[in-house]
């Protein structure tokens, strides 16, 4: 009984729970009609295949399987991760656990009465399961995807307990969900306690070295002993250059790939950066061995990758998937932040920091003392030769800039 009243009881308030309680309110506008008002079936569930790629595309990909569960009125059973980075060799994905990644707990208290994850053992296999399949190919477009998922709330098809969708990759799916959806869900997502302390230790490391080479007699503010970094997401590896190089021939943009040095010159070029600062290297593993991604920057910004840091032990622990969350947290709690507006990994750092700049009632960062400022190398900024102020649009009808990358990008947050 006293369970049935506390789900009664919850039920009944409608909205995001205890993201209102922390001053986390977004206002949503939905490109289909959600009713976030009527809650989340708990007896009636999603199934989607294991999430896999990189880090950022298994988030897209998770929060649209939530997105969708929510669409068809279902929760969604929680989804395995692909702790390797693998694409086609199935069998070498590693899966991995959401909640070995995430809070379990955390995400559906944080999303309550908005999406909903559930586990295996709260399937009770009454009336079965239904695959659906969904379509592939030009033929199958955004208007007969969504007729799909509209069908799939009738009967018989509703009818069933569980509806397992087969074959493709969640991040592959026709995107129907605005920014805004997309951004809750992301809100949701907590590092398991392990990796956050971790992440933490990154961070507590790079601002003890930016301590060490302040001035001792700088007054710090406020008191706290608070150290600011740069943080810069290069992507300038060979597979990643000859991919970006592609892109630019086939979609006819010039500003995608950036060479070292244009990166190296657009960063120094940023105006009010504070020096000496510390300016922390979020790049993959081969190039720690690549002494020249330290030697070049301008006086005053002094570079540090995870090994001349001294925390590359910290990362070598954990297999590709946890050292890409570890510097992800790092990239976002730096006071500026430098990436590529065509990175899934950079794109989902700006729109949280968007997100954060907004609750603090900042819509646009394009004065030069705006805080949390972010930075796309790969676009020429208007000023001094530096790079492009860059906020998420959280007003876009889907998330395709952010999934596949642009170059349409402004310091507004809209």
């Amino acid at each position: 009984m006293v369970l049935f009243l506390r789900t009664a009881l919850r039920n009944s308030f409608s909205g995001y729970g205890e993201l209102i309680q922390n001053n986390l309110e977004l206002v949503h506008t939905y490109s289909l009609s959600l009713d976030s008002d009527s809650g989340i079936r708990k007896d009636k569930f999603l199934e989607v295949p294991q999430i896999v790629w990189g880090l950022n595309n298994q988030k897209i990909a998770f929060a649209r399987a939530c997105l969708t569960a929510k669409f068809l009125n279902r929760t969604l059973l929680m989804p395995s991760l692909s702790a390797s980075l693998f694409y086609k060799e199935i069998d070498l994905l590693q899966p991995i656990s959401f909640d070995k990644v995430f809070q379990f707990e955390k995400f559906n208290s944080l999303c309550n009465g908005f999406v909903q994850l559930g586990r295996y053992s709260d399937f009770l296999n009454r009336t079965g399961v239904f695959e659906l399949q969904k379509g592939s190919g030009r033929k199958w477009t955004v208007e007969r995807d969504l007729d799909q998922l509209k069908q799939a709330r009738e009967d018989p098809t509703d009818g069933f307990e569980v509806i397992r969708i087969v074959l493709k990759n969640p991040f592959l799916w026709h995107d129907h969900w605005p920014v805004k959806d997309y951004a809750k869900v992301f809100e949701c997502l907590v590092l398991v306690d392990e990796f956050a302390k971790e992440a933490d230790k990154v961070v507590s490391k790079i601002r003890e070295v930016g301590r060490s080479i302040r001035s001792t007699t700088e007054s710090l503010q406020n008191g706290v002993d608070r150290v600011p970094y740069v943080a810069v997401h290069m992507r300038i590896e060979i597979d990643w250059m000859i991919h970006c190089k592609k892109l630019e021939q086939r979609s006819h943009i010039s500003e995608i790939c950036s060479s070292k040095e244009e990166i190296l010159q657009r960063v120094g070029n940023i105006i009010d950066l504070k020096t000496p600062t510390v300016v922390y290297l979020a790049v993959a593993d081969t190039l720690l061995e690549d002494s020249s991604i330290l030697s070049g920057w301008k006086q005053g910004l002094l570079p540090f990758e995870k090994k001349k840091l001294g925390v590359d032990g910290i990362y070598n622990k954990y297999p590709y998937l946890i050292q890409s969350a570890i510097d992800y947290e790092v990239c976002l709690r730096a006071d500026v932040f430098v990436g590529n507006s065509f990175s899934t990994f950079s794109s989902l750092i700006v729109l949280e920091r968007t997100q954060k700049m907004i609750r603090m009632g900042v819509n646009s960062s394009c004065g030069a003392d705006a805080r949390w400022p972010s930075y796309a190398y790969n676009i020429l900024g208007d000023q001094s030769n530096g790079p492009q102020r860059w906020m998420t649009n959280m007003s876009d009808s889907s998330l395709g800039a952010i999934s596949y990358g642009s170059n349409a990008i402004s310091c507004w947050g809209y």
